[in-house]
């Protein structure tokens, strides 16, 4: 089946930041990567801004995708122990991508944005609303993976394949921590 031409233009939208960086990200630069006309882009984006906001949607509902695989289980079926270990482990095993960090960083500076990333993450692992120790063990597994995975989007240094493998485990091990 054909991808639809929002999807093959949001798929652009991506290649387009990743090999040029966001600031290269147009409608024009777009609608050449997708192979479209510009009034093509148009007919389903008519601003930069509309565009932006459903890349940070596309990006979400694909890290939404991975971290339901990921659980095993329905969303709704799942603890909170256990969503937040799914998110703390897929992101250990995903490779960061050059577009989902632009777009990350992106929406820092608008709120509306913001709260596309705001909403998947507070969903997985919200923010500890007590010291309760489980809930500290979980958030700092999450916290480090994310420091892993923002160290490995932003240094360009390659960490051995050993090193790596045993900051996953202390990393992991934390969940194993808060687990009863």
């Amino acid at each position: 089946m054909r991808p639809s031409s929002r999807t093959q233009i949001l798929d652009a939208a991506i290649r387009v930041t990743e090999k040029e960086g966001i600031t290269s990200l147009t409608l024009e630069s777009v609608a050449v990567e997708a192979g479209l006309t510009k009034g093509g882009l148009l007919y389903h984006f008519r601003t930069r801004e509309e565009l932006l906001m459903a890349i940070q949607r596309y990006l979400t509902e694909g890290w939404e995708k991975q971290l339901e695989a990921r659980l095993g289980k329905a969303f709704a079926e799942a603890t909170a122990a256990e969503r937040a270990i799914a998110y703390t482990l897929m992101d250990l095993e995903s490779e960061p991508r050059k577009a989902d960090l632009a777009f990350m960083v992106e929406s820092a500076s608008d709120p509306e944005l913001a709260q596309v990333w705001n909403a998947l993450v507070d969903r997985w692992v919200p923010v500890p609303s007590e010291p309760d120790p489980a809930q500290l063990e979980l958030f700092l597994a999450r916290m480090a993976a994310d420091g892993l995975w923002l160290f490995e989007a932003t240094t360009g240094t390659s960490l051995t394949p050993a090193v790596k493998d045993a900051l996953r485990q202390r990393i992991a091990a934390l969940t194993e921590a808060a687990t009863p």
